[in-house]
């Protein structure tokens, strides 16, 4: 197989709402907006990664802290407040892969990972996540992650 197999979702409150109601807070936030969480919910329990994709520019919301965040935005969503900033204003969209570069087909990765999360992916295939780190960093954050990942699944 060539690439990563990997399944996206465009960013909704439902969204938020689903990884929240069924994956909880995230294992790590990063400083850049990213928010990850590894479960072994993959096809025969594989460790996925998955990973919310900050919006390209991120700016986290002042007053909140960084490992904050997700669960400050998802309480507000559940609880119909306003959160500190839309979702759709910090996280651009959803990625799950293998997390440890095991191989899997990209069907048995998406069925596995709309079982897991209760949303069928945006798009799924394989991808090369190599040239779009490598723009993330040489445009410092200032890229969206999510079209470029669509934009190789064809989607």
């Amino acid at each position: 197989m060539g690439g990563t197999p990997t399944c996206v979702w465009r960013v909704a409150d439902e969204l938020v709402a689903a990884l929240d109601d069924r994956f909880g807070d995230p294992l790590d936030a990063y400083v850049n907006g990213s928010q990850v969480w590894l479960l072994g919910n993959g096809p025969g329990e594989l460790t996925l990664e998955w990973r919310l994709h900050p919006v390209a520019g991120f700016t986290r919301p002042p007053g909140v802290a960084t490992h904050e965040l997700f669960p400050a935005v998802a309480l507000a969503l559940a609880q119909g407040d306003a959160p500190p900033a839309p979702p759709a204003a910090l996280w651009e969209g959803l990625e799950a892969f293998p997390a440890h570069g095991e191989e899997t087909e990209p069907a048995l990765l998406a069925a596995a990972a709309a079982e897991a999360l209760g949303r069928v992916p945006d798009a799924y295939g394989l991808v090369d996540h190599g040239p779009i780190g490598e723009e993330w960093e040489r445009r410092r954050g200032a890229v969206s992650i999510v079209d470029a990942l669509l934009a190789q699944l064809g989607a």
